[in-house]
């Protein structure tokens, strides 16, 4: 198989650390740990740098096998899903990368980790050539639901990340519920970060991901603006429902703060490119939360700000605006499922 560029920049990535993806276990992670893999971080280099063991790396690396096999390590996914595709980062592995590499997915139960050998590993990649100092893409045609990865490299050698893009796939069934409510934009729930007019210090996925950021870096935040207008970013929510209480976090944001905020909602029924959104004019927003004066670092618990009607109105998008600009740590929208 040849390898690709694609264009990933739409989809999540399943494994990252971000999302609470998790190295479980390597055969061999002598000169560098496995846990680096799915660091979110770019891999760095340090020319003068080394470990007890030998050369300072940033990524996984195993040592010179001298028997025959290869090496392997088994990945928990930080949200479960449909795999599109893989890029497997060999940046600064110059003359120590693998030759080969390819990858099979499980699907488990919740809590069930599998082993090296498990029976229900599949192959979502065969055996693929690798280029390296080379972020190596492949598209993936696999249209099954994983939980788990086994990244196999031929015969050793190093790789500095992994990065497994794809749909996500929630067990609705056990879909964690705050006051009886689901949050209806949470990436692990489906939700998606579709498109801002501007990230310029930090992405826009982090405003929906797991868990609470822990430094500012951690949320959305844009560059200081200079002219008329303001900021806004629009979400697709992981099913369609009705928005009961916002939960507008600026933890950590304490000199660059949104001065206030609105919230409004749209239920559109069709796939529009994220795009789409820069230009369209016909899109019919209906007011959720109307300007809300904000306070650095607090999380906001909006349920009496929202307009009653607009909360029992069905949405599948919802556009936050900020006022001017700044940064916010986290969104969830909390609410039932249409």
């Amino acid at each position: 198989m040849s390898q690709v560029r694609i264009a990933f920049s739409d989809l999540v990535d399943l494994a990252s650390e971000r999302v609470g993806g998790k190295t479980l276990a390597a055969n061999d992670d002598f000169f560098a740990s496995k846990d680096n893999l799915l660091k979110i971080e770019s891999p760095i280099f340090i020319p003068d740098k080394y470990s007890e063991v030998g050369k300072w790396m940033d990524g996984w690396e195993s040592r010179r096998k001298r028997v025959p096999g290869y090496d392997w390590c088994l990945i928990r996914l930080g949200i479960p899903g449909i795999i599109r595709g893989v890029v497997v980062d060999t940046a600064h592995f110059l003359g120590n990368f693998p030759e080969y590499c390819s990858l099979e997915g499980a699907e488990l139960a919740e809590g069930a980790d599998p082993g090296p050998n498990a029976s229900q590993w599949r192959e979502i990649l065969p055996k693929v050539a690798l280029q390296g100092g080379t972020e190596n893409g492949f598209s993936i045609s696999a249209p099954d639901r994983y939980t788990h990865l086994k990244l196999n490299i031929f015969p050793d050698g190093g790789v500095a990340r992994l990065r497994v893009y794809g749909d996500v796939v929630p067990d609705w069934e056990r879909v964690k519920k705050v006051d009886g409510r689901i949050d209806l934009a949470a990436l692990e729930n489906g939700g998606r970060a579709l498109v801002c007019n501007d990230m310029f210090f930090s992405h826009k996925d982090n405003l929906i991901s797991p868990g609470k950021a822990k430094t500012m870096g951690e949320g959305w935040e844009t560059r200081r603006r200079r002219g008329p207008g303001n900021d806004w970013i629009i979400l697709k929510l992981g099913k369609p429902g009705r928005v009961q209480k916002v939960e507008l976090d600026t933890s950590h944001f304490k000199g660059n703060f949104p001065d206030s905020c609105s919230i409004e909602g749209c239920r559109l029924e069709q796939s529009f490119l994220p795009s789409d959104f820069r230009d369209r004019q016909d899109i019919q927003w209906v007011e959720l939360l109307p300007k809300t004066k904000l306070k650095a670092d607090t999380v906001h618990e909006l349920v009496k700000e929202l307009k009653a009607e607009a909360t029992k109105q069905v949405f599948d998008h919802v556009r936050l605006q900020i006022y001017p600009d700044g940064g916010v740590s986290r969104l969830r929208l909390y609410g039932e499922l249409a």
